[in-house]
């Protein structure tokens, strides 16, 4: 019995280790924007959205995670591997969420950043599922963006475990 647990562990181990170099992927453009009315890489302004109106505008993938607080599956999502300067944004709404300098290979499956933009975050208790998490809110549309964990490195110590599809990249190289 020790034995097959112990094969356990050491395949989770493995499969929790990236096996890739970071992708490069320079245009990272975001089809949700152009029908979603309320997105803006500028305007600040809080937003009081209901569901049902972001259910029109959304995919169901963004609406399932951004709204019903879903998680992507591990390893699958398009900024798990990926490794290029530029900044992060909310794919619902388009606030400003972390600088790429804040990412970091935490090999969980999840893009991971150990510091966020103060502006475009917030924070939430979350007891679901008998665990005792803080979940990572926009504070411009109060969609899901994961959790926040103190496990990270330095010089924060907080490991921000990212839904991919809740993130729109923008490079630096871009106009």
């Amino acid at each position: 019995m020790k034995f097959l647990v112990s094969i356990i562990i050491l395949i989770f181990l493995l499969g929790c280790k990236q096996k890739h170099q970071p992708i490069k992927i320079t245009s990272m453009e975001n089809k949700e924007a152009k029908n979603n009315p309320y997105y803006s890489r500028t305007d600040t302004a809080k937003l009081n959205i209901s569901n049902e109106e972001w259910q029109k505008i959304l995919a169901p993938d963004l609406y399932a995670i951004s709204r019903e607080a879903a998680t992507e599956r591990a390893f699958t999502g398009k900024y798990n591997e990926f490794d290029e300067t530029g900044d992060y944004y909310c794919a619902v709404c388009g606030n400003h969420l972390f600088r790429s300098t804040s990412k970091f290979a935490s090999s969980c499956g999840w893009p991971s950043f150990f510091e966020a933009d103060k502006e475009g975050v917030y924070y939430k208790r979350d007891q679901t599922y008998g665990m005792e998490r803080v979940e990572v809110l926009c504070k411009r549309c109060d969609s899901h963006l994961g959790h926040v964990f103190d496990d990270g490195p330095k010089p924060t110590g907080l490991r921000y475990c990212m839904n991919s599809i809740s993130l729109e990249f923008v490079s630096d190289s871009q106009p």
